[in-house]
């Protein structure tokens, strides 16, 4: 029997729904979530981003701002207008769009987005948050994967989950996030020996790589729920993700499909958490 399909278009409208009710809730108070996006240079991808975050914006009812630099703009003149952003009421969440120029340490520009607006929890202290299991902004595509799974009905306390890929955007977060639901984690890389013994161990498999459909279906333990993080271009201009969906498909017992799993949840974690980082800035729980 083929795997159920996790719809993350479907999950990410519940949320967006939840959002909407929250952003109203607000709006009663006299505040209007807003997100300030930064896109350094013309990379098209990142052009794409930018428009689908504005595009949410409007649609849930937020405050926008979008700030278009030059591929040569000084790494300085960028911490400028972060620091301005940072002062901003109206803003509440601010997002520097990656990949960053080469002559821009995207660490310093990490770190100069203010703890309480960085709304991608790519923060150091909200990423200490998240290890000792504090309140914290959760970096978008790991808190997504969560959601995904808890909205499903697949259980996670207990299970043993393996998440394929260290990454500090995916990897290392959806790891903790797993351990603060109680799973046992193991957390795999280019350096696992047998990496597919490790995986068909897994009830809960987590693939975050950038490879093509490196996962197959013989290193699926059956009925495991993967999800799979990955979006790759084929050479015939086609997406795929880190699994080789329809063999694995028919041995899991969840599968999330690419495109239409984990992307859609992203945008959408985004913006759950510019709304809750407005509610902290009016006083709120």
């Amino acid at each position: 029997m083929s795997a159920r399909l996790i719809d993350g278009k479907a999950i990410a409208g519940e949320i967006r729904e939840e959002i909407r009710r929250g952003t109203r809730e607000l709006a009663e108070r006299g505040v209007t979530p807003g997100l300030a996006v930064v896109l350094v240079g013309d990379d098209p991808a990142s052009q794409i981003y930018v428009r689908n975050k504005a595009r949410a914006c409007e649609e849930l009812g937020f405050y926008s701002e979008v700030h278009r630099l030059p591929k040569e703009t000084p790494q300085d003149e960028l911490l400028e207008l972060i620091s301005r952003l940072n002062a901003k009421s109206e803003v509440h969440g601010i997002l520097v769009q990656s990949p960053l120029p080469d002559h821009i340490r995207e660490k310093a520009v990490i770190d100069a987005i203010a703890v309480h607006k960085d709304v991608d929890g790519f923060h150091p202290v909200n990423v200490g948050n998240l290890v000792i299991g504090d309140d914290a902004l959760l970096s978008c595509t790991p808190a997504g994967i969560i959601e995904m799974l808890k909205r499903s009905g697949i259980p996670i306390a207990g299970r043993h989950a393996v998440v394929i890929g260290r990454s500090n955007i995916v990897g290392k977060p959806a790891a903790m996030l797993l351990l603060r639901e109680h799973a046992t984690v193991t957390v795999c890389h280019s350096k696992t020996a047998d990496l597919p013994d490790v995986v068909r161990q897994a009830d809960i498999v987590v693939a975050a790589v950038g490879r093509p459909k490196l996962v197959k279906a013989d290193w699926i333990k059956p009925g495991a729920a993967v999800i799979d993080v990955g979006i790759n271009r084929l050479p015939d201009g086609k997406l795929c993700g880190d699994v080789d969906f329809e063999a694995v498909r028919e041995v899991a017992g969840w599968i999330t499909p690419v495109p239409g799993g984990v992307g859609p949840m992203t945008i959408t974690m985004l913006m759950a958490n510019t709304l809750k980082a407005a509610r902290r800035a009016a006083g709120l729980a």
